[in-house]
């Protein structure tokens, strides 16, 4: 997809539409999550994407892994959260 230019405005709420040509072209509906970028005058807003499943299994196993190797188990993460929410 090239560059494409519109024009919109920002409603009292601080709502911007985006026209509906580039919605469809880019796969966009209602609940699509961007990062927004500011810096002086500009705006960027890149789509985010939802990782594939097959990364998502990649880091898990790597998680696992790492936890396995450094002797983190359930109930060591369970009992660290416990004694973090008692302020201990």
């Amino acid at each position: 997809m090239g560059q494409e230019f519109e024009v919109t405005k920002m409603s009292s709420r601080g709502q911007i539409v985006i026209p509906q040509e580039l919605r469809e072209k880019m796969n966009l509906g209602e609940g699509s999550k961007f990062a927004i970028i500011g810096m002086d005058d500009t705006i960027i807003l890149k789509k985010l994407k939802p990782p594939k499943w097959e990364e998502f299994d990649k880091a898990l196993s790597s998680l696992r892994k790492y936890g396995k190797e450094k002797g983190i188990t359930e109930r060591k993460v369970d009992k660290a959260v416990r004694d973090t929410r008692r302020g201990g």
